[in-house]
């Protein structure tokens, strides 16, 4: 369990996903926060892309995503949502999950972190860091779900596992994980090798995704996405001020020196599409 925030920086992180709602250790609290959470901030590698690695200091999250208002990764996203949790009085139990386990195998179990939250005995499945596509709890029980545009399911592996699939989007794609706190060390060594090896997506591509209330927008390199009731549309980003004004206007980052990553992108962008 991380240090609770103190009621300044509480405040602050409630103005930055603009939620001045009831606050209780509630469903309906848990719900508008999760659903205010990834509506405000954004997914987003831009650190990876300059060559950093992003903190799983809670503090450094907090200043990085409330007070310098960037977007970040699971790692980031989940740590800041389950501390502010945490602080209003929520159970909160910290995930590791493999994404497309199924593909990847259990070496990458840890390459992402997801929360499960019990309210009056039952268990929510929270992540606002899967690429901004869950935007409320899920019970944590099989079944079908939808987020429209969004839609998928939980379900049980034969091996034990969760697994959370997106189905109906711009991009299949899952993760499982065990109902099980997660091993902290697994978690800061998938984190450190998605930042830092050659191999890793993250890597290799700039991505940033951001859930609409009826949508959802997505870049990887420079394709924009974006996926709405009335189907997925696609567009290139032409030059280094296009990507700079794409982060700003539909992302929300005020990122000016994204300019830098124009080329490595395009060279990208070539190794994969030409």
């Amino acid at each position: 369990m991380s240090e609770a925030l103190s009621p300044a920086m509480l405040d602050a992180y409630l103005q930055r996903i603009g939620h001045d709602g009831p606050l209780g250790a509630d469903l309906s609290t848990l719900r508008a926060l999760h659903r205010a959470h990834v509506l405000a901030i954004p997914f987003e590698n831009l650190e990876v892309q300059f060559g950093g690695e992003p903190s799983m200091d809670p503090d450094a999250i907090f200043a990085k995503l409330v007070e310098r208002r960037r977007g970040g990764w699971c790692y980031e996203q989940n740590g800041l949502f389950g501390r502010v949790l945490e602080t209003l009085g929520f159970a909160v139990t910290r995930l590791a999950g493999g994404v497309m386990r199924e593909m990847a195998g259990e070496q990458f179990v840890g390459n992402h972190l997801a929360l499960k939250v019990v309210v009056d005995g039952d268990p929510w499945l929270c992540d606002v860091g899967f690429g901004s596509t869950q935007i409320e709890p899920l019970p944590l029980a099989e079944g079908p779900w939808t987020a429209a545009p969004l839609s998928g399911e939980l379900q049980r592996t034969e091996d034990g596992y969760w697994r959370l699939a997106i189905i109906g989007g711009p991009m299949p794609l899952s993760f499982d994980f065990r109902d099980a706190p997660a091993d902290e060390q697994r978690l800061q060594d998938l984190c450190a090798w998605q930042a830092s090896d050659e191999q890793s997506i993250f890597v290799q591509n700039l991505a940033v995704q951001q859930r609409r209330p009826e949508g959802h927008a997505m870049l990887r390199g420079k394709v924009l996405t974006e996926t709405t009731a009335a189907g997925i549309a696609t567009h290139e980003i032409p030059s280094d001020a296009a990507l700079v004004a794409t982060l700003r206007d539909h992302f929300g980052l005020d990122v000016p020196e994204a300019a830098h990553l124009w080329p490595k992108i395009e060279e990208r962008h070539a190794a994969l599409f030409t």
